[in-house]
């Protein structure tokens, strides 16, 4: 798959995507465009002069109920199940073009980034693909709250979530370098309560949430079910993360534990991770030769995502 060469990748081509945003209710259509070597992943704001926001740690503007970035009072929200895509299926490098402030929530998991990605083709680049590896410890604590990262080989992640009835505790644990985020992960949907639907809207979030786009939860359980997963909603949790950490700007090497955390202290842990330049190491693998652009026939996509 993807993910395991050495060599960066971007987008074979042009792929375009359109729909709502979860919070702002507001259409949108959104490109993922290929993009140079080493260019990292960066949002253009169409509808304002093509102004562009790096994804990275510095650019985090809030982190409640979605994750935004923001440079210069330009504002990118709910960028988390796109960055997940991009980091579970290998993309390094990609212009996410956008005419609106609120990214498309879809069917509200990142299935449908990864599938159009794999069909698309993924085009391997000369150059050597940097990870962040993890040195020591760094953790972030708040109450009963905890997520931490530790040194490791490959990119592992175990989450633990504890929600009132009918969700309660779920745990699972993910290896991404064995090739578990398509069929595992990106499928996972968000999710919340019905009783919240009210306090939500008025707090102006929630205004484009459906049946089609979310997991609603009665008190006895999903109203549109049937869920795609037993643990559906850890492994969104775990999709969240992924698309989070992101904002470190590589993909990591090491091995994360989060315990019933949620974007802001995902962000958190990417901001002290930043900080602490002794935690980490820039690791680069001496590779031959790029590999062919990757297409859906050669990968099997519907085995690979499990549809």
């Amino acid at each position: 798959m993807a993910v395991a060469t050495q060599l960066e990748q971007t987008v074979a081509e042009a792929l375009e995507f359109s729909g709502v945003g979860l919070h702002s209710g507001a259409p949108v259509t959104m490109r993922l465009l290929p993009a140079p070597a080493g260019s990292g992943i960066v949002f253009r704001r169409t509808d304002l002069d093509d102004f562009e926001i790096p994804a990275i740690g510095r650019n985090v503007a809030k982190v409640s109920y979605a994750t935004s970035l923001m440079r210069q009072g330009v504002l990118i929200s709910t960028t988390e199940h796109l960055l997940s895509a991009l980091v579970g299926m290998g993309i390094d490098n990609v212009i996410v073009a956008l005419d609106n402030l609120e990214l498309p929530i879809l069917d509200g998991s990142a299935r449908p980034y990864a599938e159009a990605i794999m069909a698309a083709g993924i085009h391997t680049q000369r150059r050597r693909r940097e990870s962040m590896r993890i040195l020591k410890p760094v953790e972030v604590r708040e109450g009963n709250k905890f997520i931490g990262i530790y040194p490791g080989q490959g990119y592992s992640i175990e989450y633990t979530i504890d929600f009132p009835a009918p969700i309660g505790r779920q745990k699972t644990c993910v290896d991404l370098a064995a090739e578990t985020y398509g069929p595992e992960i990106a499928p996972a949907r968000t999710f919340g309560y019905k009783a919240d639907e009210a306090k939500l809207k008025e707090m102006g979030l929630i205004r484009g949430a459906s049946a089609e786009n979310a997991i609603i939860m009665g008190p006895n359980g999903p109203e549109n079910g049937p869920l795609r997963f037993d643990d559906e909603f850890v492994r969104h949790k775990v999709l969240d993360l992924i698309g989070d950490l992101a904002l470190a700007g590589r993909r990591i090497e090491g091995r994360v534990v989060a315990e019933r955390a949620g974007h802001a202290m995902h962000t958190a842990l990417v901001s002290r991770l930043l900080k602490d330049r002794s935690a980490w190491e820039l690791a680069r693998v001496p590779v031959d030769e790029p590999e062919p652009v990757k297409t859906a026939a050669a990968l099997g996509v519907p085995a690979l995502l499990g549809v």
